[in-house]
């Protein structure tokens, strides 16, 4: 009996992926555990294996590499060897089937020959990308398709649109396309914004004992096959120990209860061609400063390669993020829904200080901005400086955390 491989589910918010990639070809023999195709759902990309043994077969009107398909759409079947695909004994005037999706399984359903239109007056299009056209107002019998055997496809859609929107700005202007990370990006921060009650504080510390301890540990010859802890990871693992002392930071909110974390899972900002991808650093409270630096740079090479799993993409409990690199100082970061609080890391820059307010001594050392914000529906003004109070002492004196 011929099996039915639709586009699957990534997270209940997925309405539609991006196909990214067939790894097997019409005919091909595939074997049950072995991977089929790659889908780019929201953030990640994901490998859909076969829970079949058999052949693979690919419909006439089988949405190619590269198209954005809707949950459960038929995209190919699996039948034993010498059995016929169902699309291979279909009349050429039978009546198509139109897949439906709901949230836990997927079903057929026959559309009556009145829904029909001829074939001489309207062209082969998805039904996702006349609805599109629909809303932006084209004509599909002038749209010209990409898709297998010239059906019309959403990205045609997209791509007369643009366009048309290009030929409406000035020539000194260009329109781009709002991509689906992007779109994710901006409906997150405005949940956020929307959502939470934002407070940010900034605070100014000497980090000058840190950058002594990242230059050690750079000078190390034993370790030097080993990687280096960047500021972030130096700052994720004291981050962590000052987490465990204030747990009202390290929060959420569920229903109409506060959730208190009893292990730290730190969410890393990392800045991709993609967009921005917050990758998770698991149980960082447990882990060595070389084993942090280790796996934050095997998260951080996933995600700008596009490579992270969707696992890797949540559950974290605070999120770091740092745009020192960038020159910035203080900064507003935007809190990572469900979390309680994010903290913003400037640059490390040498300025001239009073290190003894009693004689007014003056020397140069490497100074950093810290900036919090926190949800103040989740904890105070007064706990949430005490967690940043703590993190300060814990950047100007190291060896409190390095002991521990």
């Amino acid at each position: 009996m011929a099996v039915e491989i639709v586009m699957p589910r990534f997270g209940w918010t997925m309405e539609e992926g991006l196909l990214t990639e067939w790894l097997k070809k019409d005919g091909d023999l595939v074997k049950d555990g072995e991977v089929l195709f790659t889908v780019e759902s929201d953030k990640a990309l994901n490998e859909v294996v076969s829970f079949e043994t058999g052949i693979l077969r690919f419909p006439p009107d089988s949405p190619p590499a590269g198209s954005a398909v809707q949950v459960g759409a038929l995209l190919a079947y699996i039948v034993q060897p010498g059995e016929r695909a169902p699309f291979e004994d279909q009349k050429p005037d039978a009546t198509p089937p139109v897949i439906t999706a709901t949230a836990n399984d997927v079903t057929t359903t026959a559309v009556t020959p009145a829904s029909i239109q001829p074939k001489e007056s309207l062209p082969a299009i998805s039904p996702r990308a006349r609805r599109l056209a629909t809303e932006l107002g084209l004509d599909v019998t002038y749209l010209k398709g990409s898709g297998r055997i010239g059906r019309i496809v959403e990205r045609d859609v997209r791509a007369v649109s643009l366009e048309n929107l290009s030929s409406s700005v000035a020539a000194t202007e260009k329109a781009l396309p709002i991509t689906s990370v992007r779109r994710l990006i901006a409906e997150r921060m405005t949940a956020s914004a929307h959502t939470t009650a934002p407070v940010t504080l900034t605070t100014e510390v000497d980090a000058t004992e840190l950058v002594h301890l990242r230059g050690q540990l750079k000078n190390d010859p034993i370790a030097a096959t080993q990687p280096i802890p960047s500021y972030t990871d130096l700052m994720a693992k004291l981050v962590a120990h000052a987490l465990l002392e204030h747990p009202a930071l390290n929060a959420r909110i569920e229903g109409d209860a506060i959730v208190q974390s009893t292990v730290v899972h730190i969410g890393l900002a990392v800045d991709t061609e993609r967009g921005l991808l917050v990758p998770v650093l698991r149980d960082a409270q447990s882990k060595s400063l070389r084993q942090i630096a280790h796996e934050a740079a095997a998260l951080v090479d996933r995600a700008r390669a596009g490579r992270l799993g969707e696992d890797e993409l949540r559950g974290s409990t605070f999120t770091l993020t740092n745009l020192g690199l960038y020159e910035i100082d203080a900064f507003t970061p935007i809190i990572n829904l469900p979390e309680c609080a994010i903290l913003g890391l400037g640059r490390i820059v040498p300025k001239q200080v009073v290190v003894d307010a009693t004689t007014e001594h003056l020397a140069i050392r490497q100074m950093m901005f810290l900036n919090l914000t926190f949800d103040h529906r989740l904890v105070d003004g007064a706990p949430a400086a005490r967690f940043l109070q703590r993190v300060k002492q814990l950047v100007e004196q190291p060896y409190l955390w390095l002991v521990t």
